[in-house]
């Protein structure tokens, strides 16, 4: 199946132009021919040593991608009076930035001030779905590198707390369809989240109700044991799919049974649209995995850089 998705992608996404850049499957075949071995080398290393990686790279690229277009700038850091995009309350938990910096040193010493840094985050994010036992896809090059990152622009993040209407209003900004917004909510299925994500479901959830009456009462009190009302616990939290810790069709096996921890997931039982996706993915993993790579590439062709940067959290 994996081979079936590669053969796909080559094919109908080997070149592809949003916001002007043109992206192409065999983009640094000349200039840079062991980039992608050298990132997956990197990824491979770092995910050896920590777990929480793969889950980290995906949810990096998918902030980067939904402000300015994939232009890495959610790599650069905050100079002066300019707060990055890394520093805004939605970034305050990413984590892993060192794995794309040392990628990127290993692509560099192979070839200087070829790949960009958003190329490099694009790859690395496919890498962590491939090594957690998810599909692997021909990833779309070309991008550039961004050199405007403002904290204050990251509220346009979709949030755990979303409905459904505001999820469709933020993915159909950024050109992605509500196929694309269920598909890539299947990225849940590897990560942790922070209490603070879902402790408005667990605790005072309305007049009627303490707990949202959606959740599984076994599943909501489990929560609300790890995650008690003035928890003070910094770092307390729940695993987004607790039952296996590969990239899977889970999640939305999960979501059918009331075990989701954000609204926004829950959200997506709420049309006839989404969950006639959400039961289509949760009962054949092959059609999550060809609908998970084909929005992935919409989504990481969203480019507006400017630049190559030599350095992923400073600009030339």
């Amino acid at each position: 199946m994996a081979a079936i998705v590669v053969l796909f992608c080559t094919l109908i996404f080997s070149s592809l132009s949003f916001f002007g850049n043109a992206l192409s499957s065999n983009y640094y075949d000349k200039t840079c021919p062991n980039a992608e071995e050298a990132i997956t080398n990197a990824v491979k290393n770092a995910i050896n040593n920590d777990q929480t990686v793969p889950a980290a790279l995906l949810r990096m690229h998918f902030h980067d991608c939904f402000i300015r277009g994939c232009d890495a700038s959610v790599l650069l850091k905050s100079v002066g009076k300019n707060t990055a995009e890394k520093d805004g309350p939605p970034n305050i938990s990413l984590h892993a930035f060192y794995v794309i910096d040392n990628a990127k040193k290993a692509v560099e010493d192979l070839c200087p001030g070829v790949v960009s840094c958003a190329d490099i985050l694009a790859l690395a994010a496919r890498d962590a779905v491939a090594l957690s036992g998810g599909p692997t896809w021909d990833v779309p090059k070309g991008r550039l590198d961004g050199r405007v990152s403002k904290a204050t622009e990251t509220r346009s993040l979709p949030a755990p707390t979303f409905n459904i209407s505001q999820l469709q209003q933020s993915f159909s900004q950024r050109g992605l369809s509500m196929k694309d917004l269920v598909a890539l909510s299947g990225g849940h299925t590897l990560g942790f989240s922070h209490c603070s994500s879902f402790q408005s479901r667990i605790h005072n959830f309305n007049a009627t109700f303490d707990v949202d009456p959606t959740m599984h009462p076994a599943f909501a009190a489990s929560l609300k044991s790890i995650c008690p009302l003035h928890n003070k616990a910094k770092n307390a939290g729940a695993t987004m799919d607790p039952s296996t810790a590969i990239f899977d069709n889970t999640y939305f096996k999960l979501l059918l049974q009331g075990r989701s921890l954000f609204s926004s997931d829950q959200s997506l039982l709420t049309t006839t649209k989404t969950k006639a996706l959400v039961s289509k993915f949760a009962s054949s993993q092959e059609a999550f995995a060809d609908a998970f790579v084909k929005s992935m590439i919409k989504m990481s062709s969203l480019n507006g850089g400017q630049e190559v940067r030599l350095d992923c959290k400073v600009v030339n």
